[in-house]
C-alpha cells in the first residue's frame, strides 16, 4: 500500500462549479435539493459532496440526502417486514404509505406510521475507521477530508435502513474501539447515532490490529457490516477479520474511501511528504514518482477487491468527489444481492 505520506503543498484543483447552496437551506428540516445561482435545482444526493458538507452538520446532511435519494428510487431495494405491532411515529417523507394508520389520520388529521416489535430482515453495524488518515483531504475547497464523507455516508446509510425497520449499530475505530452503538430500531437510535458520529475526531493511529479482534467479539448476532475505511491499515489483518466474520455468516460489505488526489500523485517540483499519523516526512520529486505511485495504487485497489470478492465480501472503490446518491445506491444495491 503506498505510504500515507501525502504532499503539504498540493496544487490547486478546478473551481468548484455549478450549484451554489444558499445558506437558509442549513435550516430546512428536510433539504432535498439546492438552488443554483441560474434557478436551477439539485438534488443532495447527486451533488458534489464538499457543497453538500458546507450545509451543514450531520443530521441536516445526511436527511436533505436521504430525501433526495428515496425520492429518485422507482423501487427501494431496501426491504423489511413487521410482525407484533409496538408504537406509533410521526410520519416523514419516504415511509411507505402502507404503515400509515388511518384510524389515527381520521380521529387527530395526522398523519402517523406503525411500528412494529419484530424489526426485520436483518441486524447491520457500519463498522468505521476514524484513524488520523482519515482526517485527510488533498484540497478543502474540491473534497471533504475522508472522515467527513464517511461520517455524513454512515449517518445516510443508517437513516435508510432504519426506516426500513433494519434494526442499525456503528463501532468506530483507531488502534482501539472509540465507539460503540449497539444496533436497535427504537426511536431515537438514529438521533444517537449521529451524535456519536458528529464526536469522531480521527486522532488515533492505524495500529488496528487489536481493535479488529474487539471488533469481531462485538459482532455476535449475524446481520450485515458495513466496513468504511481508506484502507491505509494492515491488509493481512483486516482481511483476516473481515473473512472471519463473513465464515460466521455475517453479509460483509467494505466501501475504500479514497481522496481523488490520492489517485494521482502530484504537486510542486519538489514537496515534503508528511505521513499524518507518524509525522515522519521526506522530500521528494513528484514527477520522478508519479509513474510508479500511480502503479502502486491501481495494484494495491485491484488486490483488494480481488482478496474481497474472492472471499464473498462485497466490495465498493469510491472517491471522496463520488456524490452521496451513487454510494447509497451501490449500498443499496449489494444489500439487494445478499438478500
Amino acid at each position: 500500500m503506498p505510504d500515507r505520506c501525502r504532499p503539504r503543498n498540493s496544487r490547486p484543483g478546478k473551481e468548484l462549479a455549478d450549484f451554489t447552496v444558499p445558506r437558509y437551506v442549513s435550516a430546512c428540516p428536510f433539504p432535498v435539493t439546492a438552488v443554483a445561482s441560474d434557478g436551477r435545482t439539485g438534488r443532495l444526493d447527486l451533488l458534489k459532496p464538499v457543497e453538500v458538507a458546507s450545509l451543514g452538520g450531520i443530521e441536516v446532511v445526511a436527511r436533505g440526502v436521504v430525501e433526495g435519494f428515496l425520492a429518485g428510487l422507482h423501487r427501494s431495494p431496501f426491504r423489511g417486514f413487521s410482525v407484533e405491532f409496538a408504537e406509533h411515529r410521526p410520519y416523514q417523507p419516504g415511509d411507505e404509505p402502507r404503515y400509515l394508520d388511518w384510524k389515527v389520520l381520521a380521529k387527530r388529521d395526522r398523519l402517523y406510521v406503525k411500528q412494529y416489535e419484530e424489526e426485520t430482515n436483518l441486524r447491520a453495524t457500519i463498522v468505521l475507521d476514524v484513524s488520523r488518515s482519515m482526517r485527510w483531504t488533498g484540497d478543502p475547497r474540491l473534497t471533504p477530508t475522508k472522515l467527513d464523507y464517511a461520517t455524513r455516508f454512515a449517518a445516510a446509510l443508517s437513516l435508510v435502513l432504519l426506516r426500513q425497520r433494519d434494526a442499525t449499530g456503528l463501532i468506530a475505530f483507531d488502534e482501539q474501539v472509540r465507539t460503540v452503538v449497539p444496533p436497535r430500531v427504537r426511536a431515537g437510535q438514529w438521533e444517537l447515532l449521529v451524535r456519536a458520529l458528529a464526536s469522531l475526531t480521527g486522532e488515533g493511529g492505524t495500529a488496528a490490529n487489536r481493535a479488529l479482534s474487539r471488533v469481531m467479539d462485538l459482532l455476535k448476532r449475524r446481520g450485515l457490516v458495513v466496513f468504511i475505511s481508506d484502507l491505509l491499515l494492515d491488509r493481512e489483518a483486516a482481511l483476516g477479520a473481515l473473512r472471519y466474520l463473513r465464515h460466521r455468516g455475517h453479509h460483509v460489505t467494505v466501501f475504500h474511501l479514497m481522496d481523488p488526489a490520492e489517485r494521482e500523485l502530484r504537486g510542486p517540483a519538489e514537496a515534503r511528504y508528511v505521513d499524518p499519523e507518524s509525522g515522519d516526512a521526506a522530500i521528494a520529486t513528484a514527477a520522478d514518482l508519479a509513474r510508479a505511485y500511480r502503479t502502486t495504487v491501481e495494484r494495491v485497489v485491484a488486490a483488494w477487491r480481488r482478496a474481497c470478492r474472492t472471499s464473498g465480501i462485497g466490495y465498493h472503490h469510491i472517491t471522496t468527489d463520488t456524490p452521496f446518491g451513487h454510494a447509497l445506491r451501490r449500498a443499496a444495491e449489494s444489500r439487494a444481492r445478499q438478500g
